[in-house]
């Protein structure tokens, strides 16, 4: 039986009924009596499972001198349920609304550790999962900008790593979620919109949780596009998924997180009960065999539909123009900044007259340039179209 230190008594007394209520709805539990001042929470246990079914009584009213007694009572039963110390059971409860993802690696060795080549590509992978799912929750598309809004930039930020969970390796992180805007239960209730379908998001769902629903919803896209790939052992047309949120950033991230060794892992989703998640939303399991099928996914999609808004650095390798013409043809050999597989290619672009003298300064005096623009490949030739900025990096730059 877990006994709840001193210190931890003190810290459960400040918790309100609402903390208490919240965290139970949020992890499968549900209200099974109403006792006046207090209710009996139950936590059923799953079909074929040898584990009890929990009951705990939450107490409603903080006026009684026993308050702290009941809360301390209902954490160390939450503690023996879950598994943990009433520590980190009495921590997460104090934390703001949130919804969670837990990134759960399988490396070899013993549970609880990761060997440390598999742990940095799969925070960096979080990170970029992270980022193309508020880019899509902005703007859904198939290949997703270099330069992310700072709306994108501000919400990754906000993203805070919790401690290791018990499981071979997990990964914990969390979003934190703003209160909601009306104490009416009906409208803080908003549903998981079918994966093509975003007409039923209310007009009071945080940003914060629209990406959330983005990264879950892009996730099992990507899961179910690479299983059929790799089931009709073909490529399958990722971007009929693009609207849910899947992009070619997205597969990529998914790529990273299995690192060199390509390991299986899964990804699992917890969604805060102020903003109840009414559909199920399972556990995404990423084995080993998908992960070719996803760097083909998303290589597709960037060959075929391009980037938007992409940075090219290199240098001018060729340039043609028609006497009298204010434009004129650059050919710049180089690499695309942030490409997911960085590799040296030819990109052809036509310049006003402007942009073509500064072209054929660079091109003269050896200098890089760098040029914005949509990258766009038809057949076996890249194309830089609507340029936004042509610069010539000078050798003191």
């Amino acid at each position: 039986m877990t006994v709840i230190s001193e210190a931890e008594f003190d810290r459960a007394a400040e918790l309100t009924p609402r903390h208490l209520l919240r965290y139970l709805r949020g992890r499968g539990w549900s209200a099974a009596r109403d006792y006046g001042r207090g209710e009996l929470w139950v936590l059923p246990a799953p079909q074929d499972s040898r584990r009890p079914t929990y009951e705990v009584l939450v107490p409603l009213d903080r006026r009684p001198r026993d308050y702290a007694d009941r809360v301390a009572d209902l954490l160390e039963t939450l503690s023996v349920a879950e598994g943990r110390r009433t520590a980190d059971v009495l921590r997460e409860m104090t934390l703001p609304p949130a919804d969670w993802q837990f990134l759960r690696l399988l490396p070899p060795g013993p549970s609880g550790t990761a060997p440390l080549v598999d742990l940095v590509p799969a925070l960096t992978g979080l990170k970029e999962l992270m980022t193309a799912a508020a880019a899509a929750a902005l703007a859904p598309q198939p290949v997703q900008p270099a330069q992310k809004p700072q709306q994108v930039k501000d919400f990754v930020s906000s993203v805070r790593l919790d401690q290791t969970r018990v499981g071979s390796y997990v990964i914990a992180a969390h979003t934190p979620i703003p209160e909601p805007l009306t104490d009416d239960p009906a409208q803080d209730e908003l549903p998981f919109d079918d994966m093509h379908d975003t007409s039923r998001i209310g007009p009071t769902e945080p940003f914060e949780r629209l990406v959330s629903r983005r990264l879950y919803a892009g996730v099992v896209c990507a899961q179910k596009a690479a299983m059929q790939s790799v089931r009709d052992d073909s490529l399958v047309d990722f971007a009929q998924f693009a609207p849910a949120g899947l992009s070619a950033n997205l597969c990529e991230a998914l790529v990273r997180i299995a690192g060199e060794e390509r390991r299986p892992y899964e990804l699992s989703f917890d969604w805060t009960a102020d903003l109840p998640m009414p559909q199920e939303t399972p556990p995404i399991a990423l084995p080993s065999l998908l992960l070719p099928a996803l760097e083909a996914g998303a290589k597709d999609l960037r060959e075929r539909l391009g980037r938007r808004g992409a940075v090219l650095r290199g240098a001018v390798v060729r340039m043609r123009r028609e006497l009298g013409s204010r434009w004129g043809e650059v050919t710049v050999q180089g690499q695309v900044v942030d490409e997911y597989e960085p590799r040296s290619r030819r990109v052809r672009m036509v310049l006003e007259a402007h942009d073509y003298d500064k072209a054929a300064e660079a091109h003269r005096e050896g200098h890089e340039v760098v040029v914005r623009g949509d990258l766009a490949v038809h057949g076996n030739r890249t194309r830089m179209e609507s340029v936004t900025t042509f610069t010539v990096l000078h050798v003191n730059d």
